[in-house]
């Protein structure tokens, strides 16, 4: 956003205001815009009723009254989902002094005893994920969707992944980068970092998308997914920033780096032609970017037992498991790991 543009009055135009903010916390245009579907719906939702209600004085009976309003037209999956929209705009709103109270805690209390927020999501097992992946021929493709499914990690810090980042103990064809200090004696191991940011200068390039996890972590990389990255890196094509970024563009922008759409993008066109998404679909039908870091979470701890190592590797906050798993990164999280990390090729 400009600088030249005014800002909107949170009094006069709350939800502008809101995703003014949004927009400087560094989310995605993705869900930026997502915010802004389902907040204006909820605008035009009590401005047409019998006594229009501005946002700003919405009771909790209006959100009840609004989220009743998305069933038997929407999943309820889709109706969580807009209803923890809804709670987080009151909730910052609330905290910025703008509104007096949040009146989604209530509604968001109550609907715990009906709604699952943690939505059901398609259930597929290995075998199946096999033969997905066994689908994808190209190797910057593949190479995405097997960094994916082996780290868990978001499209967004799949994108901020630069070659720096990477440490294969067979380095395979690759430019003469040198690896971060941080994998200094940790071979066959990926880097993500906490601070790339959308909109600030990381390694010298600014970039796009954000990294949301609270911890630098390191993930380790078995067989499968280091021989994926060689075969990437055997065909990479130069590149146009000295960040070198580990994933670009083979078509379109050559040679730039991949942005969190061209991923989405990527595996949408493979899980449709496989018959795993659909438009309308939702989160509990379609396979995404972020349904793999599902996979991975629900396959690695029913295997292992140990949430605290899936958090560990998931880059979720947790002091205790950041102080354990961190001390011990070189014995338990890379026994664990290769103990049970599944195999998809």
């Amino acid at each position: 956003m400009s600088s030249d543009t005014a800002t909107p009055d949170p009094g006069e135009d709350p939800i502008g205001y809101f995703l003014d903010d949004v927009t400087y916390h560094g989310k995605s245009d993705r869900t930026r815009a997502f915010y802004e579907r389902v907040l204006r719906e909820f605008e035009r939702y009590l401005a047409g009723g019998g006594h229009p209600t501005p946002v700003g004085t919405a009771s909790h009976r209006d959100c009840m009254a609004y989220v009743h309003s998305l069933r038997g037209t929407h999943s309820e999956s889709t109706v969580a989902t807009y209803a923890s929209y809804l709670h987080r705009f009151f909730a910052y709103m609330t905290q910025v002094g703008t509104f007096e109270s949040n009146p989604m805690t209530l509604v968001m209390e109550e609907m715990d005893e009906s709604i699952n927020t943690d939505p059901t999501r398609r259930e597929i097992g290995v075998e199946a994920m096999r033969s997905f992946v066994a689908t994808i021929d190209h190797p910057l493709e593949r190479a995405v969707v097997v960094t994916l499914l082996k780290t868990g990690m978001r499209a967004g810090e799949l994108c901020n992944l630069d070659l720096r980042d990477l440490h294969l103990a067979e380095a395979g064809p690759r430019p003469d980068v040198p690896v971060r200090a941080g994998l200094d004696g940790r071979p066959d191991s990926l880097y993500v970092a906490t601070e790339p940011a959308r909109g600030t200068v990381v390694n010298g390039e600014e970039r796009s998308a954000s990294n949301k996890r609270k911890r630098d972590t390191t993930v380790p990389v078995d067989g499968e997914l280091a021989r994926t990255l060689r075969r990437w890196l055997a065909i990479r094509p130069d590149v146009r920033s000295d960040a070198e970024p580990l994933f670009v563009s083979t078509s379109g922008d050559w040679g730039t780096r991949l942005t969190p759409d061209i991923v989405h993008h990527l595996v949408e066109t493979h899980a449709r032609d496989h018959g795993w998404y659909r438009d309308g679909g939702g989160t509990e039908e379609n396979v995404t970017p972020h349904y793999f870091r599902h996979f991975f979470t629900t396959h690695l701890r029913d295997r292992t037992g140990d949430r605290g190592a899936v958090k560990y590797l998931r880059g979720d906050v947790a002091q205790d498991v950041i102080d354990t798993y961190t001390h011990e990164w070189g014995t338990r999280v890379r026994e664990i790991y290769e103990a049970n990390i599944y195999s998809i090729l």
